[in-house]
């Protein structure tokens, strides 16, 4: 394979199809979005049999039609097959309700991770294998690695973090399972986002200078607590500082995640104003003034429903300890955080475990996910933390 360089853009080989091999079927998500439009166009270039397929899912504020029809322009250009799946109602009954119900309980849900389980590596993956994909394929910015059982000869795929750091979206990918690996590509993972842009340029693609989506993607330009406030009732109660006294008034405890600075409300201090933690029963939220201060970090998270893509014993440094397994690993509790080195105890059989930060770590909220990789950025699992 020629090395890359600034004048050529260089295709790289999936880890999958070669030359010798007849043409595999493979099912790409397209959102309407310049990256999954370009994943199409590759697998496409590379002899791939490829069918396009738009996931209808449930929208706020009426972009999904808009998007819909990038998404068949795309495919109508590149010559392919497309398909429309309508998942509207079970994206709100499996990704919505997750997301109300969690911000109900006062913890700060993800999603993004639950729409990838659920509906594009739940439901799409499903149906497309069951129509005949050898592959599904989606426009992440992610890697897929072959890497070696330790004392064994298999080989099993991994997922590691993308060419492009900015854009990496292996975080959102942690709860896939090892074997659905088998069967999925993502090919915009070799490539920055610049380089995306010019090959849907090359390729003729209509949204190559389509923006990107920002914030959570069912919303559009509807904020976060406006949705919320639909089904969760506003419930005044008090902000206090970490010291118990009581500076201000908020709409419910429930709407507030840790972290947040904006729409505190609260003025008259010199440095900004972060959320430290909340009581969602005596409806108080406290919040911290600067955002070094100590309040606003952890050393130790605690994690439940995690999901690994190796047995935990094989994995290099792995210690033993009764039931439990500890594992160095590199670890994130945020996306696009840099990852931090930390120690991964488990108990793989109740699917919990702890991770210990070397030095603590900013802005942890419950409900998220605390993603681990190993020291060449490939991703050994994730987890809740609780």
């Amino acid at each position: 394979m020629k090395k890359n360089s600034k004048q050529k853009i260089v295709y790289p080989e999936r880890l999958v199809v070669s030359v010798a091999e007849p043409s595999r079927r493979v099912f790409v998500g397209m959102s309407g979005g310049v990256d999954s439009s370009v994943a199409a166009a590759l697998l496409k270039k590379e002899g791939y049999d490829v069918v396009g397929v738009h996931l209808k899912c449930f929208n706020v504020d009426g972009c999904a039609a808009e998007d819909a029809e990038d998404a068949r322009r795309a495919a109508e250009h590149l010559n392919i097959p497309f398909y429309a799946f309508d998942y509207e109602q079970e994206y709100k009954d499996l990704v919505v309700k997750y997301m109300v119900d969690g911000y109900k309980k006062g913890i700060t849900p993800n999603p993004d991770v639950m729409c990838n389980k659920e509906i594009k590596f739940g439901l799409f993956y499903k149906k497309a294998l069951e129509m005949g994909a050898d592959f599904v394929a989606t426009g992440h910015y992610a890697l897929l690695r072959e890497l070696k059982v330790p004392s064994s000869k298999l080989k099993v795929r991994m997922i590691a973090i993308a060419k492009d750091k900015n854009k990496d979206q292996s975080y959102f990918l942690w709860t896939l399972k090892p074997e659905q690996l088998k069967h999925c590509l993502f090919p915009v993972g070799d490539y920055t986002k610049p380089q995306v842009r010019k090959l849907a340029e090359k390729f003729g693609l209509h949204n190559a200078t389509k923006k990107d989506s920002q914030g959570i993607c069912f919303l559009g330009q509807v904020s976060l607590p406006d949705f919320l406030a639909k089904y969760i009732k506003p419930k005044k109660g008090a902000i206090l500082d970490i010291h118990g006294n009581e500076i201000g008034e908020h709409h419910g405890a429930h709407f507030y995640t840790i972290g947040q600075r904006h729409g505190l409300g609260v003025g008259g201090s010199d440095k900004p104003l972060y959320v430290a933690s909340k009581d969602i029963k005596k409806n108080i939220v406290v919040v911290a003034e600067g955002e070094d201060n100590p309040a606003l970090y952890r050393k130790e998270v605690v994690l439940t429903d995690v999901n690994l893509f190796f047995e935990p014993l094989s994995l290099r440094g792995a210690k033993r300890r009764g039931n439990l397994t500890a594992i160095p690993v590199s670890a994130r509790v945020r996306y696009r955080q840099p990852l931090q080195p930390a120690v991964l105890t488990l108990n793989f059989k109740l699917k919990t475990g702890e991770l210990k930060f070397h030095r603590p770590m900013k802005f942890v909220a419950p409900g998220q996910s605390a993603v681990f990789y190993d020291k060449k950025g490939t991703m050994l699992g994730g987890g809740i933390i609780k």
